[in-house]
């Protein structure tokens, strides 16, 4: 008896929900850094296919492997994925923050915050946490941590304009949230970097406060992407 053919078709896949203009056209009207970093991400997540080079020994932030030399991991490892459902979580959880992160700031003021500090200083925090004190060496990739660093910038603007919500008569001060979601996280899903993601959520907190950014910010005001 032949083996039956698997296609697509045998999968219960709710295909008419998807529809392709619709999807196309939302990734158009995306901002062009955001585009620009969703296009990184599934790039990389391509050449992970081909077995001649591994991206990921080469652009995971991999305690071992820093070095003058290898500084740019500092950059690629948050567009690296381990596989196709890690890429597609991290992206459809990064691409409307960062939307509205480049929104708010700019183009070419994302561009320069996210190579710069946004990028390099959660991974920078990792190391020290991680190499440094708990001499762990665990290497990690994924646009979880920048999901994290967003997530507590506009916990913070949340903080700010709402302090707390009430659970059961109990205050509880909206900053926090994030901080909760890192926990669960690190519980819910298999091998999820608990020290990846504080490092994104000590990030977005300090930027958010800090004097310099609310200066940009101040001087940015009413500029949308360009």
């Amino acid at each position: 008896m032949p083996t039956p053919r698997i296609t697509t078709n045998s999968f219960p896949l709710p295909t008419r929900l998807i529809n392709p203009s619709r999807l196309r056209s939302y990734v158009v009207r995306l901002p062009l850094f955001t585009r620009l970093i969703l296009l990184a991400i599934f790039a990389f997540w391509l050449l992970e296919l081909q077995t001649v080079w591994s991206v990921i020994q080469w652009g995971s932030l991999d305690p071992k492997q820093i070095n003058f030399g290898s500084l740019y991991r500092l950059n690629t490892f948050a567009l690296i994925h381990t596989g196709f459902f890690h890429m597609l979580m991290d992206t459809l959880c990064l691409v409307p923050l960062l939307e509205r992160f480049e929104s708010e700031w700019g183009t070419l003021t994302s561009v320069a915050l996210f190579l710069g500090p946004l990028g390099q200083i959660p991974a920078g925090l990792y190391l020290l946490l991680d190499a440094v004190i708990l001499r762990d060496n665990t290497p990690v990739l994924g646009a979880s941590i920048w999901v994290f660093l967003l997530l507590a910038s506009e916990s913070i603007k949340t903080y700010r304009a709402n302090p707390y919500f009430e659970i059961s008569g109990q205050k509880i001060p909206t900053w926090i949230t994030p901080l909760v979601l890192v926990v669960l996280t690190s519980i819910l899903v298999p091998n999820a970097s608990f020290l990846g993601h504080l490092s994104g959520c000590i990030t977005g907190y300090l930027c958010t406060s800090a004097p310099l950014f609310r200066q940009l910010r101040y001087n940015d005001s009413g500029c949308g992407p360009y």
